[in-house]
């Protein structure tokens, strides 16, 4: 695997009759320093665009299903505008990990409502201070536009 790639890390579900085990067993938490659970206010608002230079970052959907925006950034000081956006969508019912490694931009929307992504990242939040950049919203352009 390049480390350098976006990638999918696949898990699954065990059911019995006590109910369920969502997993993921090949997701390495080795470099998680932190984790977040975001759930947004609505289905309409976005969240990003943020990137980092450094930190790789990891996101499971909770509850829901959110749609994620990922882009390779080219350019920290004043990226190209209509750089490529690969849009991903990760549901509760994947039972997998988004994989996003340094380098990348991201904004992301719950598809439903009451959705929660939790999200591992692999810098102490002292470090990823100096590693969060910002642009608006609609700063890239997606296939949505």
């Amino acid at each position: 695997m390049d480390k350098s790639e976006i990638e999918f890390i696949t898990g699954g579900i065990a059911k019995d009759y006590r109910g369920q085990i969502r997993f993921v067993n090949d997701f390495d938490m080795s470099n998680v320093k932190r984790f977040y659970i975001i759930s947004n206010t609505s289905t309409d608002v976005i969240r990003g665009w943020r990137g980092h230079r450094i930190e790789t970052r990891w996101f499971y959907v909770l509850g829901g299903s959110f749609s994620i925006d990922v882009v390779k950034i080219d350019d920290w000081d004043k990226p190209s505008r209509n750089l490529n956006v690969e849009t991903l969508t990760l549901e509760m019912s994947d039972d997998r990990v988004l994989r996003v490694p340094p380098g990348h931009a991201t904004a992301f929307r719950a598809q439903l409502p009451n959705s929660e992504l939790l999200v591992f990242a692999d810098t102490l939040l002292e470090d990823a201070k100096n590693d969060d950049y910002t642009w608006a919203t609609d700063y890239f352009t997606t296939s949505d536009d």
